[in-house]
C-alpha cells in the first residue's frame, strides 16, 4: 500500500522517522483542490473546491507502518485517512478534521516552504 505525506512526514522534516521501512516511491504533486493550514508545528490539509495544488512525496509502506502512522496522525479523530489518486496509483491521505477557522493558510502548498 502507499501513502502520500505532506508535512512533518516528508523526507527531513521531524516526524520522517515514522517511514523507516518504507520505499519512498517520489515527490508528487497533486492536483488542484486542496488548502493547506498551519498549526504551528505541523500542518493540515482539507479538501476545498477553491484550493490549490497540495506539494508531497509518496512512500510504500506496510501495516506496521500503517498502523504507527493512524496513531501518529490521531486517526480518526485529528486528522482522517482518504484514498487517492497520485501518479503512483492509489495512496492513503491524511486529512485535517476539525475546523480551520482562523488558522494560516500556506499558500503554497508546500509545507517545506512554508514562512515560520
Amino acid at each position: 500500500m502507499k501513502v502520500f505525506v505532506y508535512g512533518t512526514l516528508r523526507e527531513g522534516e521531524a516526524n520522517a522517522g515514522f517511514l523507516k521501512g518504507a520505499v519512498k516511491l517520489g515527490k508528487e504533486r497533486l492536483a488542484e483542490g486542496y488548502m493547506l493550514y498551519s498549526l504551528g508545528t505541523y500542518p493540515g490539509a482539507i479538501t476545498s473546491p477553491d484550493g490549490g495544488p497540495l506539494w508531497g512525496e509518496v512512500y510504500q509502506i506496510n501495516a506496521c507502518i500503517l498502523q504507527a502512522l493512524d496513531w501518529l496522525e490521531e486517526y480518526p479523530v485529528e486528522y482522517d485517512r482518504v484514498e487517492i489518486s497520485t501518479s503512483y496509483g492509489k495512496a492513503w491521505i491524511y486529512l485535517y478534521n476539525p475546523s480551520v477557522s482562523n488558522l494560516p493558510v500556506i499558500e503554497s502548498g508546500d509545507w517545506c516552504q512554508r514562512i515560520d
